[in-house]
């Protein structure tokens, strides 16, 4: 039913959009600029009821998937896979089934009445239809191990078989010790993903988190919200049997239940000289899950280069096409539409696209529309390990996500930049058009390694997403206060596209990626890696 809905709609997508660009396409050629009418015109019909959020695995999905191949057709940009726009993403789906499961947690020989979503959320990371535990619960601390930073919270305890209780985040700075893992700001180590990698190289049968909205920099209600159909690549090694987090008040009673103060224990964790805690607990009984096997799609259009000798190298600027989708109930409004997550960045690629291929570059261009970032970059990380252009002979990853909806600002945000070259032109880029970069911010949240660039910096090509500025030119105060209020909008279904909005900022940050993108795509070498840059050691 729903290639049969798909490929009429996409059909008459391509009549639509072919009328818009021979309209257009004269005038585009001419002057070189994002059209911020067409980028209005992506983002409010793709973050719009009709495409039902556009979640993984969802017919929404399907159809944003459809309306992005046929617009890069419409487009002129030439498929980057073989023929085809698509790049299939092989991808298990897994829905726990708490209401069929037995699992729970016993401390000091008392069953804790936890519910699922309020008190925790686990979730099978081997895709395993059926999982049964006996397993002990062990407090790791932060779980790290950094040998760069003296740290090893294992102190050599086996960790076969055992249930890892986990702080997220990492080592707070000291007076002492201001800038150990980053001072205030967020080091990998501090990532769930992280958490979970370190537990499965040790041979643990299982992570919990402990949630704090602080330590987290999520609300309790975003991974609430999350905590329905999860998604991993098919493929990949096994993944730990349980993968949880639990709320503070959760994890506060199963400590005082196993005789142990977690608040003392936090403490403890904040020093070299922690060893792991064993707790008189254990998680037992059956976690059953619903798992499914799917292909979600990148779409990847290509603008080749125009010098016989650099358009062998690559420039790529991503966004990711999902959202949320559509959650199941019977009342209410059940889409999460995400116009600004990530509407906006789907929205901007298509725009620049328009630009860049009657303008092409030294260097060829690839546009790369990633799938599933909401499940934890799958989309891009697939396309890492499955590069549809040689990872050393590309030059740069410049990506997109959550762009400026509240008007023009004096300054753009290139954090990851100063990693490598890309500062350099980025500064340049900026100074061209009036602007500047915004000075380094301490990154609290991880920011850094929560958007697509980061699949692409893990595997050794410079990349970082291009930030909204702040410094806005119109009512400053105003602004800043609208800017602020999209947190509370944050993977919630009031993320939904206003025809109020002020778009010329959105423009302006798509028309400074393109211009960065062509700076890189124009220059004599590829950027380089900063020295003793941890990610400018990965093997491409």
């Amino acid at each position: 039913m729903i290639k049969m809905i798909v490929k009429p709609l996409a059909a008459r997508l391509a009549i639509c959009a072919g009328l818009c660009l021979a309209v257009a396409g004269h005038a585009c050629a001419q002057t070189a600029k994002v059209d911020e009418n067409a980028l209005r015109a992506h983002l409010a019909l793709i973050s719009s009821d009709l495409f039902e959020g556009r979640g993984t695995g969802q017919r929404g999905g399907d159809l944003t998937v459809a309306y992005l191949e046929t617009q890069a057709q419409v487009l002129g940009l030439q498929p980057a896979n073989g023929k085809s726009f698509r790049q299939a993403v092989s991808i298990r789906g897994v829905k726990s089934l708490p209401d069929a499961s037995t699992v729970h947690v016993e401390a000091g020989g008392k069953k804790l009445d936890w519910n699922f979503g309020n008190d925790w959320i686990w979730g099978s990371g081997d895709a395993s239809v059926s999982q049964h535990f006996d397993h002990e619960l062990l407090f790791v601390g932060y779980g790290i191990k950094a040998p760069e930073e003296q740290w090893d919270d294992f102190k050599g305890v086996d960790c076969k078989g055992k249930i890892l209780v986990v702080m997220v985040n990492d080592p707070q700075p000291t007076a002492e010790q201001p800038e150990r893992f980053g001072g205030k700001a967020l080091t990998y180590y501090g990532r769930r993903s992280y958490k979970a990698e370190e537990a499965l190289r040790r041979g643990a049968a299982g992570v919990l988190l402990i949630h704090t909205d602080v330590s987290a920099n999520i609300s309790w209600e975003v991974l609430k919200n999350g905590a329905g159909e999860q998604f991993q690549l098919a493929g990949d090694s096994k993944g730990l049997p349980m993968q949880a987090w639990i709320s503070d008040a959760a994890a506060q009673a199963l400590f005082k239940n196993a005789g142990l103060d977690l608040d003392t224990l936090r403490a403890a964790a904040e020093k070299q000289d922690f060893k792991p805690v064993a707790l008189a607990a254990k998680i037992k009984g059956e976690a059953r899950s619903a798992v499914r096997q799917l292909e979600q799609y990148n779409i990847a259009g290509l603008v080749p280069g125009t010098d016989p000798d650099l358009k062998n190298e690559l420039v790529i600027y991503s966004a990711h096409w999902d959202h949320l989708g559509k959650h199941e109930g019977s009342a209410g409004d059940l889409i999460y539409n995400g116009a600004i997550d990530n509407g906006s960045g789907t929205a901007a690629l298509l725009a620049m696209a328009k630009v860049a291929v009657v303008q092409p570059a030294r260097r060829s261009q690839l546009f790369l529309w990633v799938a599933a970032e909401e499940q934890g970059l799958l989309g891009s990380a697939w396309y890492a390990s499955h590069p549809l252009w040689p990872l050393n002979r590309t030059a740069a990853a410049l990506n997109l996500d959550t762009l400026n909806f509240v008007g023009r600002t004096k300054d753009i945000s290139a954090f990851g930049a100063e990693r490598s070259d890309l500062i350099l032109a980025a500064g340049k880029v900026a100074r061209d058009m009036n602007m500047v970069v915004a000075p380094p911010r301490i990154d609290v949240a991880g920011g850094y390694f929560r958007s697509d660039h980061f699949s692409f910096a893990k595997a050794g090509v410079p990349a970082f997403s291009i930030g909204s500025g702040r410094d806005y030119i119109k009512d400053p105060e105003v602004s800043q206060e609208k800017a602020r209020g999209y947190g509370k909008r944050y993977h919630q279904v009031t993320d939904e596209y206003d025809p109020a909005w002020d778009l010329s900022g959105m423009a302006e940050q798509a028309q400074f990626t393109l211009n960065l993108g062509r700076e890189v795509a124009n220059a004599s070498h590829m950027p380089r890696w900063k020295e003793n840059d941890p990610f400018g050691k990965v093997k491409r």
